[in-house]
């Protein structure tokens, strides 16, 4: 018998799905800021929504850098994680946006 060494790439990571993800995610801020924008133009949804995008935005760089330096294994799970968390806390943010907003809070 012979024994096998499997390695796994980065890219089949978590990061190869954040990224998608968070960019489908900037679209649904950006959507959700152009309706709050032509139906109550004095919330502050917009705002707080932009804010969800940014943190998006920073998601995805993060898992493209991840993605970018899977030759360097230990720097790429380290950002792999922090795209994580911070995709992590973009989903729990437009959730509270809308939880918010839902209840008329903001």
């Amino acid at each position: 018998m012979h024994n096998r060494t499997v390695i796994q790439t980065r890219s089949d990571g978590l990061a190869s799905h954040i990224l998608p993800v968070s960019g489908t995610m900037i679209g649904g801020c950006a959507a959700l800021i152009g309706l709050v924008k032509l139906v109550d133009g004095s919330s502050h949804v917009d705002e707080y929504a932009a804010l969800v995008a940014v943190a998006f935005l920073a998601s995805a760089m993060a898992s493209y850098l991840s993605i970018r330096y899977s030759d360097q294994a230990s720097l790429s799970a380290r950002i792999e994680r922090i795209a994580d968390v911070i995709f992590l806390c973009g989903l729990v943010g437009i959730t509270m946006v809308t939880i918010l907003f839902a209840y008329e809070v903001i």
